[in-house]
């Protein structure tokens, strides 16, 4: 859709099938998704999710003041610039290598930016390739490294994001490059074969975000009727 209104978002349910027993994973959630085309690269997507939040935080604060202090919700300030790290520099830092971010990793990075940058919220941008999806951009200069980034917000991921690939032939390469056959993906790849812009996007988790907002200790405790590997109903 990107590719005709150039700006979509949706709201919508998720369903993860995975077998995550944990007290931040839902087996179906609500993920608000936003796509941005003509976009130069993941740099841009993290700019309108910055005034994402932003605006939400703002809203919550305007709209639910009595709801906030009857909770005793501390809501956070959203810098004017969220901070920054690279995924091999805070390997570096945490002196590990491993293709992706633990939860105690997260914790540390999240301490690591309020310490020293002040912010409850730090960008994480560079993932490893083989840590995302086929369709990620890969960074220029280090394929090895994708243009995509994960939001950190008090100690977890809050969002993921990143620039897509748009050219019909890099989509072929990605497949082939790990022995993928063409054949599943056809649909997808059929609009790409016509002529994409430059796009990427990001998913950030209401449940998550909201638990987060709130202390919530475990995300069932903001879903009205938690769906995880032990129930069903209601």
């Amino acid at each position: 859709m990107v590719g005709v209104f150039e700006r979509v978002y949706e709201t919508g349910p998720v369903f993860r099938a995975e077998p995550h027993d944990t007290a931040r994973h839902l087996a179906q959630y609500t993920s608000l998704d936003a796509e941005l085309g003509f976009i130069a690269d993941h740099r841009e997507v993290m700019a309108v999710l910055r005034e994402v939040l932003a605006g939400m935080v703002a809203s919550v604060a305007a709209r639910a003041a009595s709801s906030v202090e009857l909770l005793e919700v501390r809501l956070p300030e959203v810098p004017a610039e969220i901070p920054q790290l690279h995924f091999a520099e805070a390997m570096r830092m945490l002196g590990v290598d491993e293709p992706d971010l633990s939860p105690a990793h997260e914790r540390w990075l999240s301490a690591w930016a309020l310490r020293e940058h002040g912010s409850e919220f730090l960008f994480v941008v560079g993932y490893p390739m083989r840590k995302r999806p086929f369709y990620t951009h890969p960074e220029p200069g280090r394929p090895e490294y994708s243009n995509s980034f994960d939001l950190l917000f008090r100690g977890l991921e809050l969002v993921t994001g990143g620039q897509r690939l748009h050219r019909h032939e890099d989509y072929l390469a990605a497949l082939a490059a790990r022995g993928e056959p063409v054949g599943p993906y056809a649909g997808y790849l059929r609009s790409f074969a016509h002529g994409m812009p430059p796009h990427g996007g990001f998913a950030l988790g209401l449940e998550r975000w909201t638990a987060r907002l709130t202390g919530a200790d475990n995300v069932r405790r903001t879903a009205l009727f938690p769906r995880d590997v032990h129930r069903l109903t209601p």
